[in-house]
């Protein structure tokens, strides 16, 4: 399964979300620091839910990270658009 495959499944599976999209970017940091070559490495989200209503912003980065759990040590940057 890719990154971006997990990343999807673990958010709907946390947040059940009424609307997600996951964009794996790494190819437009190729020569920065951070890509290996490999790609999947810099990844970014827009996530919607009901869950995170009432949370801060910052309440809703660390919801979304502690979800990911062993997924984020694996890439390298993840940009986070949240909101209800």
């Amino acid at each position: 399964m890719s990154v971006r495959d997990e990343i999807e499944t673990t958010l709907k599976e946390a947040f059940a979300p009424s609307r997600l999209e996951v964009v794996d970017d790494s190819n437009s940091h190729i020569g920065h620091a951070g890509h290996d070559g490999k790609g999947e490495s810099h990844f970014n989200v827009l996530i919607r839910s009901e869950a995170f209503q009432g949370m801060n912003r910052v309440a809703q980065h660390r919801a979304v990270h502690k979800a990911l759990g062993d997924i984020v040590p694996r890439i390298h940057a993840l940009a986070l658009d949240i909101g209800s």
